[in-house]
């Protein structure tokens, strides 16, 4: 089978919610709290509450920010859990998908255009009247990936690449089940060089491994997500 490049313009409008509505256990009297700063990257930085008496347990508002300038993710936990509406955006500010934790739904995923970043590949074939829908990750197409750029740093024997001429890509591919099935990081430089790293499927967070499978005329599909990225100076990865 051959495998195509997928475009997707437009999905999942089921619904616009731009502002964050507390949950319900917001409007009750609230334990006593304190902020904590975390850098999840170097451009990414996470503020949230913890409760006083216990500072593991996340309890407020969680932001992450980017380069101190656009929150990329913004929503509230209720004693460690996220609860209600999440708003996840992406470098520039723009909204790229709402999420629902009490009900555990996509509300809402933007349009993604020829601009983006990220590329899926279905092994099937496609016609002009295929319907095709591409997998979904929770916390949209910049937050939601950045666990995977987190894992990967260049070993020492790379990290002299000429970084005008070098690139990284993410490959992962969610099963029909919505499950992650192979996890490899592609390293580019000029014009012949081409390593392949193989990562593990064993995440450190179980939800890294659960996606919304892409869709074939409303069925299930194995897709290839691949994420083009740059090397940082210390030869980690960021978004291109």
């Amino acid at each position: 089978m051959r495998t195509l490049v997928i475009i997707l313009l437009s999905f999942f409008y089921c619904g616009i919610a731009f502002a964050q509505t507390k949950p319900a256990e917001a409007t009750k009297p609230q334990p006593e709290t304190v902020i904590q700063k975390h850098r999840l990257t170097d451009s990414v930085q996470e503020r949230y509450s913890v409760l006083k008496s216990d500072k593991y347990t996340r309890q407020g508002l969680y932001q992450a920010i980017y380069q101190k300038n656009y929150a990329l993710a913004s929503g509230y936990y209720t004693n460690g859990k996220r609860t209600g509406v999440w708003h996840f955006f992406d470098n520039q500010g723009n909204l790229v998908q709402n999420f629902n934790y009490n009900t555990n739904e996509i509300t809402y995923e933007a349009p993604e255009d020829s601009t983006s970043n990220v590329q899926y590949f279905v092994d099937v074939p496609l016609n002009d009247s295929s319907k095709v829908s591409k997998p979904l990750k929770i916390g949209g197409r910049f937050y939601g990936y950045l666990p995977y750029l987190n894992l990967f740093k260049l070993p020492q024997d790379l990290t002299n690449l000429n970084p005008n001429v070098s690139f990284g890509m993410i490959e992962l591919l969610v099963s029909p089940l919505g499950r992650l099935a192979s996890f490899k990081v592609h390293v580019y430089s000029g014009p012949t060089y081409h390593k392949i790293f193989n990562m593990s499927v064993d995440v450190p967070d179980p939800a890294d491994k659960e996606f919304v499978p892409a869709t074939v005329n409303g069925e299930a599909v194995s897709c290839r997500v691949a994420i083009k990225c740059a090397f940082r100076s210390d030869g980690g990865l960021e978004f291109y």
